[in-house]
Parts: structure tokens; sequence; C-alpha cells
């Protein structure tokens, strides 16, 4: 499974929320199934960031908040490894905006980063963000930094990515896993304060 979350920042625990969230199920190196929406961040958009995504209040107003998606994108997970750019990037979100609403993806859920695996892949690269990456496989690329966008993207990315791991001798997702994966971050209530460390 792919997934891509659009932001109000980049300081998970600092009052930055989600404000889309889009993922795709993938079988057999084919979508299979997809996940998007807008959600409400309950908190301003800066101005320097609506420039990057265009996601305005207007689009946002009437989205559901994190506490009712978010529910929904754990069922639509399951146990299947999220695989994104930069995912620990995606994951803390996710993990802090499912925390705040006493919930946690499942324990069993494992995590890859594409990063990680261009890096090892094509270390002749000078740049790693997703439009690089996707030029160096002759991908095409259409908009960017909209969650659906840039998830059907890195789809196209590790479709590539995993030939070349298998052309490595990484045949089995444990090794692929084990070369390429990221934790989980975990998130607690501090009872005291109310807030989540």
């Amino acid at each position: 499974m792919v997934v891509d979350v659009e932001t109000t920042g980049l300081a998970v625990g600092e009052g930055d929320r989600i404000l889309e969230l889009a993922a795709v199920k993938v079988r057999n190196l084919e979508i299979i199934d997809k996940f998007d929406f807008l959600i409400n961040p309950g908190r301003d958009i800066p101005e320097e960031v609506k420039k990057i995504h265009n996601i305005t209040p207007d689009m946002v107003a009437e989205a559901p908040l994190s506490s009712v998606v978010l529910p929904q994108f754990v069922d639509f997970v399951g146990g299947a490894c999220l695989c994104g750019q930069n995912v620990k990037f995606d994951l803390e979100f996710i993990c802090y905006e499912l925390a705040l609403a006493g919930n946690t993806l499942r324990q069993e859920t494992p995590a890859i980063d594409t990063i990680k695996m261009a890096r090892y892949f094509l270390p002749h690269l000078t740049s790693f963000r997703l439009a690089n990456i996707a030029q160096a496989f002759g991908i095409k690329i259409g908009i960017v930094h909209r969650a659906m966008a840039d998830v059907e993207l890195t789809f196209h990315i590790l479709r590539h990515l995993l030939i070349l791991a298998e052309d490595q001798g990484m045949v089995r997702f444990e090794d692929v896993l084990r070369e390429f994966g990221v934790q989980k971050p975990s998130f607690r209530l501090a009872q005291d304060q109310g807030t989540l460390f």
C-alpha cells in the first residue's frame, strides 16, 4: 500500500495537522483500491503552505475531521505494508493524529521508504526528491503536492524499484523490509498534561 499526506506544516506535535490523506492498495504491482480524503485540520492553513499544495480553507471547511477519517484509514490498511516517499514523515502525522483520537495503526503494520530504496538502487542521483526519482525512470510527472497524485507517482516509482530489488536478489518481502524498512513512531498521552509525547 502506498500512502501520502499533505499537512499544514512540518512540525508534528507543534500544532501542524493533516489536510489530505491518500493511499492505494496494491496487489501484484497493480492498484486495486483507493482511499482519498481532504481533512479539516481545525486550524488555519499558512499562506506559504497553501502555495505548495493549493489546498484552501474553503476546500476543507466542510471536510471531516481526522478523528473521523483516520479510523477508516486503519481499517483500509489492515495489516498491509505502508510504502511512501519519506514515509516516516507521513507516519509521524498519521500516528500522531491517531493517538489524539485514542487509536493506533495495527502493531503488525510494516513500512518501507522509497527514498531509502532509491538511494540504494540509484546512488548516482544528486537529488532524491519524488520528481527526480520519477525522471530517472522516465515516469511522466503531472500534478505534484496533492496526496493522491503523489501516491500514484510514488506507486509507479515503487514498481520500478521493486524490479531493481528483484534483479539484485531481494525477492522476498522480508529482504526488502529489512533493507528499506522504517520504524513507526509511537505517541503516548501524558496523563498529567493531556498532551502527546
